[in-house]
This record gives structure tokens, sequence and C-alpha cells, in this order.
């Protein structure tokens, strides 16, 4: 039985055709079949390679910690060193309020942690999230999501628990002595990369203050340079009370977060103890290879080149088959006519050597979001490539 067979029987799936390929390795911003063919990686593994496949520093911090040690007890109980030191660091990165890290395993764990501290704090059960959103697919996290057709087969969810329109006064209005967060992403991640005004962002965080509930930023997708910040939370004058973290958090490796004040933090550890747990949350391989990756990102001035290369992809990228492009930085939704064009361009690029995909929620719009380091010369070669084959498809339509 050959690897695709073995695949399709013993791996569960999450779609009916899953597209199968089989990848032998992968360094900077190329994939590599095993029939010889290399793709262009636009996606990143779903904001996760932001440094490039197979960094040598990366590969050299995961070498070099696993031969020293791997698992050795549950988070928390002992000092390990490349999570505190990474923990230190992300901390130093940060507004000093966000001093203290709860590693996991994936961002939903950091959602799911998040919102028991929320609880724990203000000693209220009320959550509010928005439409269009995602923060995950457990229970507590999907809760949270903003997409009906993706829950109604999974409910009941948590009770108190309220989703509101993207930008409505009525989910500021909303907010009150019973709720205890208010969760909401700078950039909606599968809606197809919608921008949240940072106006709103800013009522949000006044109103959550004016009421003592906690405002839990979801940067899963926008953190670590991905916007042209560090955090995308940065720049636009919001300071978060809880923040979450995941996705290029392990530079390739499993690694998720959650950031708090400490005095929040500590109300895990009591009443009852060991409130929140994890087994390989803050995996010493994990939080080695994420500092590798952080220190990159500080040094190889890629952040710095955010702007440009998105002023590249967006003055290439103009065509009567594109509507718009949502967005920002290296975290684009390129939106076509209609759901069937995209795709049929998603699969035309894929067999011709370009590695991308839609979204959850908006099925007309193609994912851009390559790792940091693509050059420009990469881009625009991608950028013709999108346009050769949308205008091919096109005139094929209309033949």
């Amino acid at each position: 039985m050959d690897l695709r067979q073995l695949f399709l029987q013993h791996i569960a799936p999450t779609v009916p055709e899953p597209l199968a390929m089989e990848f032998t390795h992968a360094k900077g911003v190329m994939l590599h079949r095993a029939d010889g063919d290399s793709l262009m990686d636009l996606i990143s593994g779903i904001g996760v390679a932001n440094v490039g496949h197979s960094n040598p520093k990366v590969i050299q911090a995961v070498q070099n910690q696993a031969a020293s040690y791997m698992h050795l007890m549950v988070y928390g109980e002992i000092m390990q060193q490349p999570q505190v030191m990474y923990a230190a660091k992300l901390c130093q990165s940060l507004h000093a309020s966000l001093n203290s890290v709860y590693w996991t395993n994936s961002g939903t764990e950091a959602i799911e942690g998040a919102m028991k501290v929320a609880k724990k704090v203000t000693g209220r059960t009320g959550f509010i999230s928005f439409q269009g959103s995602y923060h995950g697919s457990s229970h507590g996290a999907m809760s949270a999501m903003g997409n009906e057709d993706f829950k109604r087969a999974y409910r009941p969810f948590l009770p108190d628990y309220h989703c509101f329109p993207l930008g409505s006064t009525e989910a500021i209005e909303a907010i009150g002595p019973g709720t205890a967060g208010v969760l909401i992403e700078i950039i909606q991640s599968e809606s197809g990369y919608e921008v949240v005004d940072p106006v709103y962002l800013r009522s949000l965080q006044a109103a959550c203050q004016k009421h003592g509930a906690m405002l839990i930023v979801d940067e899963i997708q926008t953190g670590f340079g991905r916007t042209g910040n560090l955090f995308a939370h940065q720049s636009i004058g919001i300071q978060p009370d809880i923040l979450c973290l995941a996705k290029a958090l392990g530079g390739g490796m499993p690694l998720g977060a959650f950031i708090a004040r400490r005095e929040h933090m500590l109300s895990l550890s009591t009443a009852p103890i060991l409130g929140h747990l994890t087994t390989f949350g803050g995996h010493p391989v994990s939080c080695a290879a994420g500092l590798a990756a952080m220190e990159i990102l500080e040094t190889s001035g890629w952040i710095d080149q955010i702007a440009s290369k998105e002023a590249l992809i967006r003055s290439t990228l103009v065509h009567k088959g594109i509507v718009a492009i949502h967005g920002k930085g290296l975290m684009l939704g390129i939106e076509l006519l209609d759901e069937n064009l995209a795709m049929a361009l998603a699969g035309r690029l894929m067999e011709n050597g370009y590695f991308l995909d839609w979204f959850l929620y908006s099925s007309k719009r193609l994912r851009l979001s390559p790792p940091l380091c693509i050059t420009e010369k990469e881009l625009k070669q991608a950028c013709h490539a999108f346009l050769a084959h949308l205008q091919q498809l096109i005139d094929e339509k209309t033949a």
C-alpha cells in the first residue's frame, strides 16, 4: 500500500477530498514534492512559517535543545530555560502590563486559557465576540466563533455568550457588569482578512475599562511581523488585557500562549490550585525554536520591508477579475469576481507551482500570506503568475 492509500485510510479527514500532496522537504519559500516538482509557499502554513521553512538558525536551536532534553514535567512546575528565556523576551517586547506568559500547544488552547482567566478575575460569565471571527475549534473557542455554518452541528456551547456584527454599536452597548471578556481579532483571519477599524477597537477597549471587562486580543495570525509591526495591536493604540498568540510563535513548531498581568495569571494558581493545566504546553524544543525565530525577526530587517512588499502586491495585482484586496502587510485576501473563479484559480496555481488557498468564510477570496523572507523578485513572479492564470481562466470561460 503506497503513502497516499495509507494517508486516506489512516489519517482522520477534515474535508471529503484532501489535497493529499506529498512534500519531501521545504526551504525558504519553496515546498518540494516527492515527484520532483516545487511550489512557492504563499500561505506560510497558514501564518506559521514567518521566517521561512528550514531556517538554519531554527533547525540548530531545535537540534541543540533536543540533544539536551525534551519533555521533563508538566508545564509550570520546574524551570526550563527555553520557556523562561522566551517568555522574558516576549514580555520585553510588549507593554509592561503584559508580563506573565502561560504556554500552551496551540491558539485554540490560548483562547481557552484566556477565557478562564477572564472569568476568574472578574467573577463573571458573559463573553462577547463578533460575526466573522475565528478563535479555534474546541467548544469554548468555538463559542466565540462568528460563523454559524461551522457551529450549528456542535451546539450547545457556553451559556451567556453573545456574538455581534463587527463594528456595531450594539456590541459596545452590551458590555456591562456581567461581561467577563470581549474577544476580537485585529484582522479577522477567516473572513478574508477583514481589517477591524482601529477607532472601533479603541471604543471596545474604553467600554471594557469602564465596566471592568477584559479585552482579549487574538493575534494568533497577526503576530510576529505579518502586518508591519511585531504585534498588530502596537500600531493602533490599544492595550490588551490578555493577548493570545500561536502560529508563528513556535518558529514552525507547535506552540501557543496567552499573556496577561501577573496578578491576573495568579488567579489560575489558587481556589483551586492547578486551575489550568497542560502537559506539553511550552515544550522546550518548541520554545527554543520560537526564540530563535523571534531573534531572526529582530535582526533580519524583514519586518521593515513589509510595507513596501504590500505596496508591490497591491500595485501589481490589478485586473478586471480582481474586485478588491483586503488585509494589511503580508496578510492579504484577494477577492475575485465569484467563488467559481477563485476556486479554479487556486487549483490552476497549485498545478503550476504556487501553493495557496482560500478562507473558511469567504470563498471568493484567496489567501496571500507568504513567509516574511520572500523577496520582491519572488513576489513579482508570484503576482505575474496570478495575473496570467487569472486571465487564462477568464479567456477560457468567454471562448
